[in-house]
């Protein structure tokens, strides 16, 4: 408790200020906003300006196979420096139902393919005017030619063209080591 007489004392010149707290300095800004409502609302304000644009939706073009065949080679060439993509891109590739199916020898072209999969798509779309085209992979399995070496592994490729030796082998009692 403050004494009268002792607040009469003081110089009427000074005045008591409260205390100022400073504030918080941050580099977040102050104000809130429901991100969901405006991701909501986006689309439509979209159609709205298409509408007012009188812009319809772009119908795709047809594609023939040599339209793509040489819109593809024009993009191989742009890449023609990445030696990797360059050769994968020179492979033959099979066109139906607008997807283009490149087949793959082996495991390492598919992240190759992954790599620049969404340039060369966006590269065909544009200059084929078709927004609906789509790249797919397919690995190629490919036998691998054993070769015989030995004379028991001669033998016995012989042997699966002709099985008749077989039987010669056991009457004769030979040895196909030797």
């Amino acid at each position: 408790m403050v004494d009268n007489a002792v607040i009469d004392e003081l110089p009427s010149q000074v005045e008591i200020k409260p205390k100022e707290i400073p504030a918080k300095e941050t580099t977040k800004p102050k104000t809130t906003i429901n991100l969901g409502n405006i991701l909501k609302s986006q689309p439509k304000e979209e159609t709205k300006k298409e509408e007012k644009n009188g812009a319809t939706p772009k119908k795709d073009a047809p594609v023939s196979e040599d339209m793509l065949r040489r819109v593809w080679t024009d993009f191989t060439e742009l890449r023609k420096n990445q030696m990797a993509e360059y050769h994968l891109l020179k492979q033959p590739f099979t066109f139906r139902n607008n997807t283009v199916t490149l087949a793959l020898t082996n495991p390492i072209e598919e992240p190759v393919l992954l790599s620049i999969k969404t340039e060369l798509l966006t590269y065909l779309r544009e200059n084929l005017n078709n927004n609906s085209l789509q790249v797919d992979a397919t690995m190629q399995e490919h036998q691998i030619k054993k070769f015989a070496y030995t004379n028991k592994e001669k033998f016995e490729h012989l042997a699966e063209k002709n099985p008749l030796l077989n039987e010669l082998k056991e009457k004769m009692g030979l040895d196909p080591d030797f």
